[in-house]
């Protein structure tokens, strides 16, 4: 009982991190995890976490829980510290952790403005198509979208480049249930072994980068195992789909709006831009990516300025003159602020969570007495089972004492993890929801055995190489 008590509170700690400079900031932090303080902020957090976990059954966007609980886990701790007289100590913590968030926010608003840009140029419905008219069999099909999958996820992350890849399978394989369900479950592994080797393809890799614990040329050491992750599922399934090849009713291919191409070029020149402000300016990221998004907001300018005067190339007998009203303010309002309100609750709830002081608790049994290989792995499996944002989140705090190859073992395990399940990744879930009826948890669950295949020989293919 008291070795299941000691998991139990692991568990909990792992989604409860302590502010990585309490012992400096603040040497007045008290230990509150016996106190019905820690308790009720635990029962509060788990609470609108378990609401999060049913966002689909309840139509509750997951926003909404964490908000709450972060506004009233520091409510507890302020009045707690406020009636001990040491206010400033609450203070100083909770800016902490909202610096971690907004570097974290503005990151992530300049891509998903770009992602945005792109969907509304057409890219990647011109892309799509392209794939629909070419007449590739099933087979071929699944294992194009993975690889495609895989490769575009490091740039546009894994959630858009697997609601890109869904979109295609749906609309090819209509005919074929099967396939759909393979072929989704082939696209989460893939989306996320893709953005587990690049700073810019999961929420957890772009954290481990910002925190300077691994340097952008390093996250490459993780292209083999990632791809391993990759192909042994994918390897296994295929002898499983269905054979022929679908039918097309597709009409034609989508042209790309102008300038298109040239925001994709913008997007990666942000992208250097960011990481030279990191390696050669000793500079935090996000100061580059807000630099990038100058240079998209001066093209839209450049865009509005010559769009008067081109060809409409519907389908109408008489082509006429349109306007291009491209507004960069409409693509960064389009971003997936539900996502971002939730980063927010969820870094402030869990660092309130952990200036409570579960997180000595959990280092000491996690890599203390478990090992820091066992510990990193099981960082994995809690990721398919929880978010792996709050889990990252957690090790980062944690800041334990290990080898840069633990360190990569942990971004690759906390990336590619949450696979397992469908509710472990965000492309997971989202693909639940666009592929309803064909995509569901129970359709991901029969291949876990395979994916797990997958997952282990990750970590053993990177203990070997790196």
């Amino acid at each position: 009982m008291k070795k299941l008590l000691y998991i139990l509170l692991a568990i909990s700690a792992v989604l409860s991190p302590s502010i990585a400079f309490a012992s400096e900031a603040a040497p007045l932090n008290i230990d509150l995890t016996n106190h019905w303080i820690g308790y009720t902020a635990i029962a509060i957090f788990v609470l609108a976490y378990s609401l999060v976990i049913l966002e689909e059954q309840l139509h509750l966007r997951k926003s909404k829980p964490v908000l709450l609980a972060a506004g009233l886990i520091w409510i507890l701790i302020a009045a707690y510290y406020s009636a001990n007289g040491m206010p400033h100590v609450t203070e100083v913590a909770i800016r902490h952790n909202f610096l971690e968030y907004t570097e974290l926010f503005f990151f992530l608003l300049v891509a998903m403005t770009y992602i945005n840009a792109l969907l509304e140029r057409d890219v990647f419905d011109s892309l799509r198509d392209w794939l629909i008219q070419k007449g590739f069999s099933y087979k071929a099909l699944f294992w194009i979208t993975g690889i495609l999958a895989f490769f575009i996820s490091p740039i546009a992350d894994n959630l858009t480049t697997a609601l890109i890849m869904c979109a295609v399978v749906l609309a090819v394989g209509k005919d074929e249930p099967k396939f759909i369900a393979m072929s989704c479950v082939n696209i989460v592994v893939s989306a996320n072994a893709g953005g587990a080797f690049s700073p810019f393809g999961d929420i957890t890799t772009l954290m481990v980068w910002q925190k300077g614990i691994v340097e952008f040329t390093e996250f490459f050491q993780l292209f083999l195992p990632s791809l391993v992750n990759f192909i042994i599922p994918a390897f296994i399934m295929q002898f499983f789909l269905p054979h022929g090849h679908p039918v097309s009713d597709s009409s034609g291919i989508t042209p790309i709006k102008k300038g298109g191409l040239t925001i994709v070029g913008l997007f990666i020149l942000t992208i250097i831009t960011a990481v030279c402000f990191h390696n050669f300016l000793h500079l935090p990221p996000v100061f580059g990516m807000m630099l990038g998004l100058a240079y998209l907001k001066f093209f839209g300018y450049y865009i509005r300025q010559t769009g008067f005067g081109e060809i409409d190339h519907s389908d109408s007998p008489t082509s006429h003159v349109v306007e291009d009203n491209f507004d960069i303010f409409d693509k960064i309002a389009k971003a997936e602020w539900d996502t971002l309100f939730f980063f927010y609750g969820v870094i402030l709830a869990v660092g309130g969570l952990g200036f409570l002081g579960y997180l000595g608790m959990a280092s000491e049994f996690m890599y203390g007495e478990l090992g820091a290989t066992n510990a990193n792995i099981l960082v994995g499996i809690l990721s398919a089972i929880v978010d792996n944002i709050p889990v990252m989140f957690a090790v980062l705090t944690m800041n334990p004492e290990m080898s840069h190859t633990q360190w990569l073992l942990v971004t690759l395990t906390a990336g590619v993890g949450g696979s397992l399940l469908s509710i472990g990744s965000a492309a997971g879930v989202a693909l639940m929801g666009q592929a309803r009826g064909y995509y569901t948890f129970f359709s991901h669950l029969k291949w876990t055995p395979v994916i797990s295949l997958g997952y282990g020989a990750s970590i053993y293919v990177h203990l070997l190489i790196n």
